[in-house]
C-alpha cells in the first residue's frame, strides 16, 4: 500500500492556498528568497505553517520527522519501468499508518498510454482490502523517479526506485517536506516472493543509509499464513 495520508493532506494544503510546489522539495524546491521577504512574506509562512501542520498531523505522527529537506537519493540508473511491472512483495518497511495490515502487495499492469494500473491489498481484521491507482514516469530524464496516485484529484505522490534487479528485489524511497524545515519519509524493501535473504535485506539497509535515509526504525512486514487469503 502506497502514500495516501501524504496525497490528501498535499491536496488540501493546495487549497488552502499554501501550494505543494512551495513544500515538496521531492519534485520542485521552494527556495527561500536570499533578499529580506518583508512582514508579508513571514506572515504568509506562519499561515502555511498554521494550516500546513494541522493536515500533515496524521502523517507526521505515524512516522518520525526529520529536520531539515527531503534526501536527494541515487535512483535506479537506466530505469526500465516495463521490466518493474508485475507482482512486488513488501518485505520491510519503515511504519506507516496507512499499512496496518499483512500480507501487504503491489501489481503494477502496463498500460497503452504507457501509465501502469496499482493494485494493492493487504488483509487487516481477516478482510482483504485492496487499493486501485496509477502510476507515471514523473521525470523523463530520470524515469526512476515514479508517481503514484489513488485519486483522479490527488496529486501523484513521489515512488523513487532507488535499486532494483527487476527479478528479485527492489528498494522504493518516498519523501515529503515542509518548507524545508523537517520531512517525513517512507522507504520499503520489496520482493519478488514473499521472503528475501537476510543478506539482500541488510544490502538493502546499507543503500538507503548510504543516501543519507534513516532506516533505524524499519520493520519486516509480516507475510506469514497468506496462502490462505479471506
Amino acid at each position: 500500500m502506497v502514500m495516501q495520508w501524504e496525497a490528501e493532506g498535499r491536496s488540501r494544503a493546495q487549497t488552502s492556498g499554501c501550494s505543494a510546489d512551495r513544500w515538496r522539495t521531492t519534485h520542485t524546491a521552494w527556495n527561500p528568497p536570499t533578499t529580506d521577504i518583508g512582514t508579508a512574506g513571514v506572515a504568509k509562512m506562519q499561515v502555511c505553517l498554521v494550516v500546513i501542520l494541522p493536515l500533515l498531523w496524521p502523517l507526521i505522527n505515524a512516522q518520525v520527522p526529520h529536520w531539515g529537506p527531503c534526501p536527494e537519493p541515487v535512483t535506479q540508473p537506466a530505469f526500465n519501468f516495463k521490466l518493474f511491472m508485475g507482482r512486488w512483495f513488501e518485505i520491510a518497511k519503515l511504519p506507516a499508518q496507512f499499512e496496518k495490515g499483512r500480507c501487504i502487495e503491489t501489481n503494477f499492469t502496463l498500460q497503452f498510454d504507457g501509465t501502469a494500473r496499482v493494485l494493492s491489498s493487504e488483509i487487516l481484521k481477516g478482510e482483504l482490502r485492496t487499493m486501485e491507482g496509477t502510476a507515471v514516469v514523473e521525470d523523463k530524464k530520470n524515469p526512476a523517479k515514479l508517481g503514484i496516485s489513488f485519486s483522479y484529484v490527488l496529486p501523484y505522490t513521489p515512488y523513487w526506485i532507488i535499486s532494483t534487479d527487476y527479478i528479485n528485489s527492489a528498494l522504493v524511497y518516498s519523501c515529503t517536506d515542509v518548507l524545508r524545515l523537517f520531512h517525513v519519509d517512507f522507504a520499503w524493501i520489496l520482493g519478488r516472493s514473499r521472503s528475501l535473504p537476510e543478506s539482500t535485506i541488510n544490502h538493502g539497509k546499507e543503500v538507503f543509509t548510504k543516501n543519507n535515509i534513516d532506516v533505524s526504525r524499519m520493520v519486516a512486514s509480516r507475510q506469514q499464513g497468506c496462502d490462505k487469503l479471506p
